[in-house]
């Protein structure tokens, strides 16, 4: 670089003033060059459930996934490389029982909750319409979040829409705690053979949803 007596003393000034506005400008373009996000998958599906919280259908989002609780959290997970469902679905088996395997042979089941875990249920409805309860499992959700008394705010699809839940686990058949909170909402209505039942006496377990998701497991379809 040339010195100052290389030169006028204005023109390298000016030098010097345009390598610091330089240097000042390019800073600030990294500066504002937005980072790559590193949500999870399951940071990403709680936001994404959240936010369908209220619609009355699943179509308003996608028409690509059932408008079922499985569709929800197909739809609340979905992301390239990334599938709940394994590659095989047995004769007879629903979206839940297919996930809930899938889960099983990755080693993903837990007991308990942290927020954006899959939730499972067993014998919400009749699903074969015999009376009896041996449905298995029939329901499904997304963890929102886990409150101190060990209350879980889940979302579902459901009848009506898309809505939250809760449910305790230490009292899973008490509808309010004694200051009238809700501990655990209705998850089956009562009907003439059952009497209604809690969102806590019906869970069947939790899943976390992870990379290990993006292959398909060994026997999945088996």
């Amino acid at each position: 670089m040339l010195s100052p007596s290389g030169m006028g003393r204005g023109a390298w000034w000016g030098v010097v003033v345009g390598l610091l506005l330089w240097g000042g400008m390019a800073d600030a373009a990294k500066r504002s060059t937005p980072k790559r996000s590193t949500a999870s998958a399951a940071q990403r599906a709680v936001w994404r459930a959240k936010a369908w919280v209220g619609l009355g259908s699943l179509a308003k989002v996608s028409t690509s996934v059932n408008d079922d609780c499985s569709g929800l959290t197909q739809l609340a997970y979905r992301a390239p490389g990334l599938s709940l469902m394994p590659e095989r679905t047995l004769p007879g088996e629903n979206g839940v029982k297919a996930i809930y395997r899938k889960a099983d042979a990755l080693g993903s089941l837990r007991s308990a909750p942290t927020p954006g875990d899959l939730v499972f249920f067993r014998e919400t409805v009749d699903r074969n319409k015999d009376g009896r309860r041996n449905d298995g499992l029939t329901h499904i959700g997304i963890v929102e979040r886990v409150g101190a008394d060990g209350t879980v705010t889940f979302v579902h699809r459901a009848g009506g829409g898309v809505k939250r839940g809760r449910l305790n686990l230490a009292r899973p058949d008490a509808r309010t705690d004694a200051r009238g909170r809700v501990l655990n909402d209705w998850i089956r209505r009562r009907d003439k053979r059952h009497r209604g039942y809690l969102a806590g006496e019906l869970v069947a377990g939790f899943a976390s949803v992870d990379e290990r998701w993006g292959a398909a497991p060994r026997g999945s379809g088996r």
